[in-house]
């Protein structure tokens, strides 16, 4: 996947040397603009949404929080019983999720930092991945399902940016900088065309819009 790795490293440098600050203020109660108001609580929607797919009780369940970042997504699933991998790409973020994760549940989890999409991270019942996807172009989304799917029992639950008239202005707007000196852009979606790649066993979930977060569930079932 060569696009994929170019992409997964600009990734992993804009969140370990840029945005690593601001990431950790927007995830925890701190008090941030309104505009990043919006995004946290689409975030907070989008969360509640993914972990709905998922059994409220998963004792014995092995899931991969693919791109855990600073690691909610992470405490929830271990406050349920799940036996947790957690996975991010940032160094950065990932010592933040390990120094927010409470100390009663530090059985349930494991950290690394690292590729998510690594085989050597074994075989899931589930695997989730919030706006870790984002970035990605249709044939790199479809070669990340492929690696994970047949390590994965049940499901894999992930977001991508809808195809939306508004995102498609600022993708737009974001090419025009040179790419030295903007953040990864993440790339607008629309599902029958990303079908077209992944193939069947692709649905939508729900599509959460709260000012400028817009974000689309989707369940991948292998």
């Amino acid at each position: 996947m060569p696009d994929y790795a170019i992409t997964r490293d600009r990734v992993e440098e804009y969140f370990d040397r840029t945005a690593t600050t601001a990431w950790a203020r927007l995830t925890t109660d701190a008090k941030v603009s309104r505009i990043r108001q919006t995004v946290r609580a689409g975030r907070d929607r989008m969360r509640a949404t993914m972990l709905a797919r998922l059994p409220e009780d998963l004792t014995g369940m092995r899931v991969l929080d693919a791109g855990c970042g600073t690691g909610a997504m992470t405490v929830e699933l271990a406050q349920r019983g799940a036996q947790v991998l957690a996975v991010d790409i940032s160094p950065q973020l990932v010592r933040i999720a390990q120094d927010r994760l409470p100390d009663t549940l530090r059985g349930n989890v494991r950290f690394h930092a690292g590729d998510m999409t690594d085989e050597a991270h074994g075989a899931f019942d589930f695997v989730l991945a919030m706006d870790s996807m984002i970035y990605y172009t249709a044939p790199d989304i479809a070669a990340i399902l492929a690696r994970m799917a047949p390590r994965t029992d049940q499901a894999i639950v992930f977001t991508l940016a809808p195809r939306t008239a508004l995102l498609m202005a600022f993708w737009g707007l974001g090419k025009l900088f040179p790419r030295s000196d903007r953040s990864p852009v993440m790339v607008p979606h629309a599902l029958p065309a990303l079908r077209a790649h992944v193939g069947s066993g692709l649905d939508r979930v729900a599509r959460i819009s709260s000012g400028f977060y817009i974000s689309e569930c989707l369940e991948y079932r292998p």
